[in-house]
């Protein structure tokens, strides 16, 4: 399970550094091979290879009518890999898609990662609180 927030800098060819913590379960999880892809909140998924491919064979199976959606998702599906500094590119496209720039943010999210525009993730998560707790949560506490 992945959880946990890493401020992380993009490099100037669109490079992220995999955080050590991280870095060593992908290893052993999918031997670093990782695909991203686009999600409409305005941010990247990051999957080990492994649950990607699950998703990505529920997703082909969608009906005709969900046919945009799986567009965004499989459309924009990118297959990266750990390099031998630990790092993976970011595609032009997908940095473009998300306004990727120089500060991120990769969200462990369970299975997979977040990665969001720092300030882009601070506005969403504001937005967030400022809407009060969803109906859905009423009753959770910790």
């Amino acid at each position: 399970m992945f959880q946990g927030a890493s401020a992380i800098n993009l490099d100037a060819k669109g490079r992220m550094s995999i955080p050590a913590k991280h870095r060593d379960a992908l290893a052993v999880q999918c031997e670093g091979r990782m695909t991203m892809t686009k999600h409409p909140h305005g941010c990247l998924l990051f999957f080990p290879r492994p649950v990607w491919e699950q998703h990505r064979d529920q997703i082909a199976a969608w009906p005709m009518s969900a046919r945009a959606w799986q567009r965004i998702f499989l459309g924009n599906a990118c297959d990266v890999e750990l390099d031998s500094a630990g790092r993976v590119l970011i595609s032009p496209e997908l940095r473009a898609a998300v306004g990727l720039e120089k500060e991120v943010m990769m969200l462990g999210m369970g299975t997979h990662f977040e990665i969001w525009d720092a300030a882009k993730l601070a506005e969403s998560e504001a937005e967030a609180v400022s809407g009060g707790m969803p109906d859905v949560l009423s009753n959770f506490s910790f």
